[in-house]
């Protein structure tokens, strides 16, 4: 595997662990960097970004983030809502720009369906809106990474056409490619084939094909058939994703991945 990082989504929405003790995990644990969550206890206006820029200078950890999505819609048609929440992601992209963040991940989604709302209303907005996020992002040097969704205008069957469309790059979810119905050999393939445009992987593992968020190696996921593509001529980013407030799951999530990685 060539010059890979390995992360870790932080679970600091839930105001169970802080984004200083995760990233103080993050170094006891020695990974590379931490994607803080900004939306719960950790949204933009409650992040100490002094003290989580210290945090990470004095550790050495790096930062990405997660922005939020539960309330967000980006393909309404309803335009004031859409113009609010994309105002909503830039204020989150100059925070992330504060803290230094390197990478946004971005779920480029809609709660706007039918039978009220169709695909060829909503996927114009979507596509519009990411392409304005992407710019803004850009221009604050930090990459924006759109993430396949399970049973979502955009998974993983769908997604080409956000890289058709946009400058924007991908984060690939193991799970929801998985509960979107791929196999590994599937997600392995469209890795291999979209290599230049995914810069970022969720490590989301299952024991089915659910969207369980296990800790790795505690699931059933083939990843080293996932990632076998990626093992040269790669140099994004992995992301475990595992709902646990546990900083030993985290030590496990880290060794098992490390060992599917050759690392």
């Amino acid at each position: 595997m060539t010059s890979t990082r390995v992360g870790f989504v932080t679970q600091t929405h839930t105001g169970a662990v802080t984004p200083i003790e995760s990233i103080q995990w993050a170094a006891d644990l020695g990974y590379d960097f931490v994607e803080i969550y900004m939306d719960g206890a950790s949204e933009r206006t409650r992040l100490d970004r002094e003290a989580i820029t210290e945090a990470l200078e004095q550790s050495g950890v790096d930062c990405s983030v997660h922005l939020p999505f539960v309330d967000l819609d980006l393909g309404t048609p309803r335009n004031k809502v859409r113009e609010g929440s994309i105002r909503e992601l830039r204020a989150c992209l100059d925070a992330a720009a504060d803290l230094g963040a390197e990478k946004a991940v971005l779920h480029a989604s809609t709660h706007a369906t039918e039978p009220e709302w169709s695909e060829r209303t909503t996927k114009p907005r979507i596509l519009a809106s990411v392409r304005e996020l992407e710019a803004y992002a850009t221009a604050r040097g930090i990459e924006l990474c759109v993430e396949n969704l399970p049973d979502n205008i955009y998974s993983i069957h769908t997604i080409e056409e956000v890289l058709a469309e946009t400058d924007a790059s991908l984060t690939v979810d193991t799970g929801h490619a998985r509960v979107s119905g791929f196999s590994p050999a599937d997600t392995a393939a469209f890795l291999d084939e979209h290599r230049d445009r995914v810069s970022h992987i969720h490590v989301n593992d299952a024991r089915q094909a659910r969207d369980e968020h296990v800790p790795v190696g505690s699931g059933t996921t083939d990843f080293e058939t996932i990632f076998a593509p990626l093992e040269s001529n790669w140099e994004g980013t992995f992301s475990v994703e595992a709902y646990t407030f546990d900083k030993a799951y985290m030590e496990l999530s880290k060794a098992k991945l490390d060992a599917c990685l050759g690392s």
